[in-house]
This record gives structure tokens, sequence and C-alpha cells, in this order.
């Protein structure tokens, strides 16, 4: 097995992978979708958000539902790249658990 280089270090993180995933389901999605699918409180989805934001994964748009307020979500190219370049990787890595490994023995005890 050779180096895992396409693991996107950001995305190691479980709640910064569900978000980018339920991201890359969708063109926008609503922050109180994203965060109930997450499982995340307001304030914990908004900081791993802005940590998506400063690597160019994800991107905010801010705007009205009548005169409630709204956060939409959107997972940048950038984003998409990264989530499916890390996911082939994770797939690869798992697929060495399939395949048979070479037929060996222990070695006899003396």
């Amino acid at each position: 097995m050779t180096g895992h280089g396409a693991l996107d270090q950001s995305l190691l993180n479980p709640t910064r992978l569900s978000i980018v995933s339920v991201l890359a389901a969708t063109h926008w999605a609503e922050s109180a979708y994203t965060r109930e699918a997450v499982e995340l409180s307001d304030s914990a989805l908004s900081k791993q958000v802005s940590a998506l934001d400063k690597l160019g994964y994800v991107q905010a748009e801010k705007g009205y539902v009548g005169k409630r307020p709204r956060t939409w979500l959107n997972l940048t190219d950038a984003g998409r790249k990264a989530f499916s370049d890390h996911v082939a990787t994770l797939r690869r890595i798992a697929d060495h658990a399939r395949g048979p490994g070479p037929a060996t023995e222990p070695p006899a005890r003396k």
C-alpha cells in the first residue's frame, strides 16, 4: 500500500465530512436542513462552515424567506473535488479488506 496523499486532512474530521457529504447531494441547502442532517447545534455548524469556507470548500449566502432570515450553503467546485478525491481514496483503502490477501500460514513453532 502506498501513501494516501489524496486524503484531505480537513475532511478527516467526521463533522466536516458529514457536512460536505450532505452538501454534495444538493446544489444549495438551507443551513437548518444541514444542521438537522448532521445533528449539530447552530453554533457548531457555524464554526465548521466557517472552517470549510476558509478552505474554499463551502460558500454561504444569507437572505430572507418572507421576513425570516435564512442561510443557504453550497459545496464549491473545489469542495466537490476534494470530497470526491477523499471518498475515492477511502474506498481504495477499504477495498483491501475485500480481496483475498496472500495465502500464508504462520511460521511453525519449534
